[in-house]
Parts: C-alpha cells; sequence; structure tokens
C-alpha cells in the first residue's frame, strides 16, 4: 500500500508542476474551450442538479460551467469544506454569491444543505489531477471526494461523474488504491473521453 501512496505522491507532484507552467492565459484559453466542450455532454445538460466545484488557481476552469449550467436551468451545487475534510455543499447562486473560505477555496455563501445534498445529483463534476484509460482520478489527496464518491455509492446513487483536465492529464495508468471510483467521462480541451464499467 505504501509503495502506491508514494506513486501517487510522485505523479501528483510532477502534474502540479505541469500546471504551474501554465500562464494565465493559458488556463483562462482553456477554460473558455472546457466549458464548451463540456455542455455538449448530455450527462451534464440533461441533468436537472450538478454537484461541481469552483476552480481555483490553475486548475481546469469551471466558473464558465458553473454560469452556463445554471442558465440552463441546472441546479448546480457547490463544496463548503468542513473541519474533518468532509463536504457540505450549498446552492450557486452566482459569482457574487462566492465567499473565500480556508485553503483559498470558494465557497457559496448561503444555506448549508449538508453532506447528503449530493446524493440528489444528476452529474457529480470531480477535481482531479489525471484520469486513466480505465476511468481511474487521481485526486489531490486530501479524501474529501473519496468520502462524496463512497457516501454516492453508499446510498446506491448512480449520478454520472465527470473530470475536466488538460489533454496531458489523461495518462494510460494512475497508482490507484481498492477505495477508488472510476469515472464515466473526462473531459479535455482537445477531445471528451467516456468509459464502460
Amino acid at each position: 500500500m505504501s509503495g502506491d501512496l508514494s506513486r501517487k505522491s510522485a505523479v501528483r507532484r510532477e502534474l502540479l508542476d505541469a500546471r504551474g507552467l501554465l500562464s494565465t492565459e493559458d488556463v483562462q484559453e482553456a477554460a473558455a474551450v472546457l466549458a464548451r466542450q463540456a455542455l455538449n455532454l448530455p450527462e451534464l445538460t440533461e441533468a436537472g442538479t450538478v454537484a461541481a466545484y469552483v476552480s481555483v488557481g490553475r486548475e481546469p476552469g469551471t466558473r464558465a460551467l458553473l454560469d452556463a449550467l445554471r442558465e440552463r436551468g441546472a441546479r448546480v451545487l457547490l463544496p463548503v469544506l468542513k473541519a474533518d475534510n468532509d463536504l457540505d455543499w450549498g446552492e450557486y447562486r452566482g459569482a457574487e454569491h462566492l465567499v473565500r473560505a480556508g485553503r483559498g477555496l470558494l465557497e457559496p455563501d448561503g444555506e448549508r444543505l449538508g453532506v447528503d445534498a449530493v446524493l440528489e445529483a444528476d452529474a457529480v463534476l470531480l477535481p482531479g489531477l489525471a484520469v486513466d484509460s480505465r476511468g481511474m482520478r487521481l485526486g489531490r489527496g486530501g479524501g474529501s471526494y473519496d468520502r462524496v464518491l463512497s457516501r454516492l455509492a453508499a446510498a446506491g446513487a448512480d449520478p454520472a461523474l465527470v473530470v475536466l483536465l488538460y489533454a496531458n492529464e489523461v495518462l494510460a495508468r494512475v497508482p490507484e488504491e481498492p477505495h477508488d471510483h472510476p469515472v464515466h467521462a473526462v473531459v479535455t480541451p482537445t477531445a471528451v473521453r467516456r468509459f464502460t464499467e
């Protein structure tokens, strides 16, 4: 198990270093293309409720997508990081209702809906650093979304799981652990790839 953890750490460092080389313009251009690509996914555009997140730093941008989903009538839920790294949820009501929280994250300023609010989602947009050819996602290692995915599985919920990445972050294989879950689709500025179970 420790070998998998150290391989995960090494891959995470490499991917974060690559993201660190992106200019602000690179990030903005990719975000615009990602939003267009993602808005062609029926899994997102036909969803009544989408659990998403607000990108920060050099993460593949989600803000244009959040606004577009909301404009199309979707209810968009955003995570609120709890002290124990679990995720509560709040409804996205526009960029003017985002507040900077701990660890530099942007969270909705409204009512907290509870950790189980994600069970209402038809699609879940997951942050990640990489996805491999089997659909296995490599996250940042905080465990917050592992809890979300476990909660969904325990409840028998089966929303579409979608990850936005840069093209170089779709890898042949990522290190995995028994608790890791595959995703249904990955969207990059150059392609959409779906995975079958």
